[in-house]
């Protein structure tokens, strides 16, 4: 059990762990983007002399503001306290509907998906 334990807890590492490296690989192209769009709309901006043409910038500042906190910041620690948080104070919000799986409720339901099965 010990053994499964670890292998559990290395698996959920490693995807973590490719989770922030695919966060981060995502940021360097949505920040070159972001960068891009910025200098394009400020340049049409002024060119047109209307500031609303800088509006898109606005939700991209969030999205990348986001992203950067998921690679590099606080987010993920964030992410963790606030679940501990709900594990300690609020863990009815986690209980299954109809409570949880039992082994006649599995069997219950094999049985009714099964065509061959004939009940004694």
């Amino acid at each position: 059990l010990e053994r499964q334990l670890l292998m559990q807890n290395q698996m959920r590492e490693r995807q973590t762990a490719m989770q922030i490296a695919w966060t981060r690989e995502f940021l360097r192209y949505f920040g070159t983007f972001f960068g891009l769009a910025t200098i394009g709309l400020t340049a049409g901006a002024i060119k047109k002399k209307n500031p609303g043409v800088l509006l898109p910038v606005v939700p991209l500042s969030f999205i990348f503001a986001y992203q950067y906190d998921m690679g590099y910041g606080t987010l993920l620690q964030r992410i963790k306290g606030e679940a501990e948080n709900i594990l300690d104070t609020q863990s009815t919000l986690l209980e299954l509907p109809k409570g949880s799986l039992t082994y006649e409720d599995l069997e219950k339901i094999r049985r009714s998906q099964s065509k061959f099965f004939i009940e004694k």
